[in-house]
């Protein structure tokens, strides 16, 4: 079965390139691509995207709003920023609203199916400066007492997601299979009661579970 995707992008060309990257990839089909998130909640209840691509800065509401609108009602549809700069703080801000992760402009043409096929597997990489400013935050913010009983091993994991570690890293680095990670991440997602990558980050990241 095809991946729906659905584009928020302002800048005509960009739009216009990766609407075509999408229409050549076999494995994705295009449902929408459009130019500000003004309609952004009936769009996504009409056409329901299995990915969202949103341009992070746009005029009048930005990308991060519309990702707090698209989660107040959707958990589930896997939400791509697209950005010039990886280490800023819009990006930060988009992962804490609930994105999925996110791909740098100039890496469109390269990364971008690559990137879409990662969220839909469950995985978000991160950069390291925007892992550095979620572990920055992690020490910073208190706990609230909430217990979600995760094992040591689990930790290591969240810890690891929380650096920006693809699947095959944190194989590597804990002597595990890759099979055996996603069933620790499994177990995370259900003990954190999140449905991704990056709400287990920033859950981790609010509430210092790391």
């Amino acid at each position: 079965m095809k991946i729906s995707i659905l584009i928020f992008e302002d800048n005509a060309n960009l739009r216009e390139s990766i609407s075509k990257l999408i229409s050549y990839a076999d494995s994705l089909v295009l449902l929408d691509a459009c130019a500000d998130v003004n309609d952004v909640e009936a769009c996504v209840r009409e056409m329901k995207p299995d990915v969202i691509l949103m341009d992070i800065d746009m005029p009048g509401r930005n990308g991060i709003e519309a990702v707090k609108i698209i989660r107040s009602f959707n958990a589930r549809v896997q939400i791509i920023m697209l950005t010039v700069f990886d280490d800023n703080e819009h990006v930060y801000d988009a992962i804490c609203a609930g994105a999925s992760g996110y791909l740098l402009k100039k890496y469109i043409s390269d990364k971008l199916l690559d990137a879409i096929h990662e969220v839909m597997n469950g995985e978000a990489p991160m950069s390291p400066g925007i892992a550095r400013m979620v572990i920055e935050r992690i020490q910073h913010k208190p706990n609230g007492g909430k217990d979600y009983n995760l094992t040591p091993r689990e930790k290591e994991i969240l810890t690891n997601l929380s650096r920006g570690n693809s699947y095959k890293m944190i194989s590597a680095d804990l002597f595990i299979s890759i099979d055996t990670v996603r069933t620790h991440i499994k177990h995370i997602y259900e003990k954190l009661q999140v449905h991704s990558q990056a709400e287990a980050v920033s859950k981790a990241m609010h509430e210092r579970l790391v």
